[in-house]
């Protein structure tokens, strides 16, 4: 892969010939990758804008900030990069705290290739499953938002009237309620349906729904 538009394998190793190798590995297999010496090297490559959606290759036994410390440091982030971990030591204490924290994978140096290129896959699946989870999420969010917008729109008559509605009162049932002629209710009822923008009752009830609008209770 190339031209920056495809998922990305992150590899971070403090041992050159292990970069270069796992790199010719994942080229094979069509990956893109971008190689760092040690952790505070990818952090800093971090810090320059949010990273492309991918995988990230990670040793366990880094000088300095060693892999679960970086773990740790991305587990901050608001979206966080899939880690599959490579450890020369296949330390079972440690690989049960990464796993814990989320790690997608453990592999043990000398690493199979056909285990890594499973591992970096499983992890690309998951990072795409998690990333339209969140953009789900963002969209719900922003409904949500407008629809507040919306309802701020509205005089609180005409929030009485909607509470009403949502309830399931007859505009005759709301005349009495509130204590005004049904031509009244009426003329709110359009009006909530234009500030709201909606377009039936069903859109409607869908807004209140979203919005957490309790029906109003009749008398």
């Amino acid at each position: 892969m190339s031209g920056g538009a495809g998922p990305i394998v992150y590899l971070v190793d403090d041992d050159t010939a292990v970069l270069k190798a796992l790199a010719r590995l994942l080229h094979t297999a069509g990956w893109e990758t971008a190689a760092f010496p040690s952790a505070e090297a990818f952090l800093v490559h971090l810090g320059a804008g949010p990273p492309r959606p991918g995988v990230l290759v990670l040793d366990v036994g880094l000088p300095g900030l060693d892999g679960l410390d970086l773990q740790r440091a991305l587990g901050a982030r608001v979206e966080t990069l899939p880690i599959v971990f490579l450890t020369g030591r296949g330390s079972i204490p440690i690989s049960v705290q990464a796993m814990k924290a989320g790690a997608v994978d453990f592999l043990t140096k000398p690493v199979s290739g056909q285990a890594l290129i499973t591992a970096v896959s499983d992890a690309v699946a998951r990072a795409a499953v998690a990333a339209a989870a969140r953009a789900e999420r963002l969209a719900a969010d922003e409904e949500v938002h407008e629809f507040e917008r919306r309802l701020a729109r509205l005089t609180a008559r005409e929030r009485q009237v909607l509470a009403a509605v949502v309830a399931g009162r007859l505009n005759k049932q709301i005349a009495g309620d509130l204590g005004i002629v049904e031509q009244t209710v009426k003329f709110h009822r359009a009006r909530v349906m234009e500030r709201m923008q909606a377009h039936t009752a069903a859109e409607l009830m869908h807004m209140a729904a979203r919005l957490g609008i309790a029906p109003a209770n009749g008398p």
